[in-house]
């Protein structure tokens, strides 16, 4: 690899950030049921945060995450690869903005 090699597309991009509603809605890999652990433990790792529990339904994982002392929830719905992150009270909403920034916006930036 040279020094002149295009920089990759980042793993994951902000689509959009709703502090009405409290959702940082993400865009990422595309995942099923059982390729989402790997996915999310990725999106982990690019914001700093750890896993406090986990749990499965149907079709979501629904993850409570610890990001700086705030506890939110990691959603991956695999039927439409749907990835995001919930305040779980409007209290958390600043960690969220704060995550939203971690992250690119646009290609060219790296996680």
């Amino acid at each position: 690899m040279t020094d002149s090699m295009p920089l990759s597309e980042p793993l994951f991009m902000v689509r959009e950030l709703d502090l009405a509603h409290g959702h940082l809605l993400l865009s990422g890999p595309n995942f099923d049921f059982d390729s989402f652990p790997e996915i999310a433990e990725q999106l982990l790792v690019c914001i700093d945060a750890r896993v406090i529990e986990k749990e499965l339904n149907a079709d979501l994982h629904v993850w409570i995450i610890d990001f700086e002392g705030s506890r939110l929830l990691l959603k991956g719905e695999h039927y439409a690869s749907a990835l995001w992150i919930e305040a779980l009270s409007s209290a958390d909403n600043d960690a969220l903005a704060f995550i939203a920034t971690l992250l690119p916006r646009q290609s060219g930036q790296l996680c």
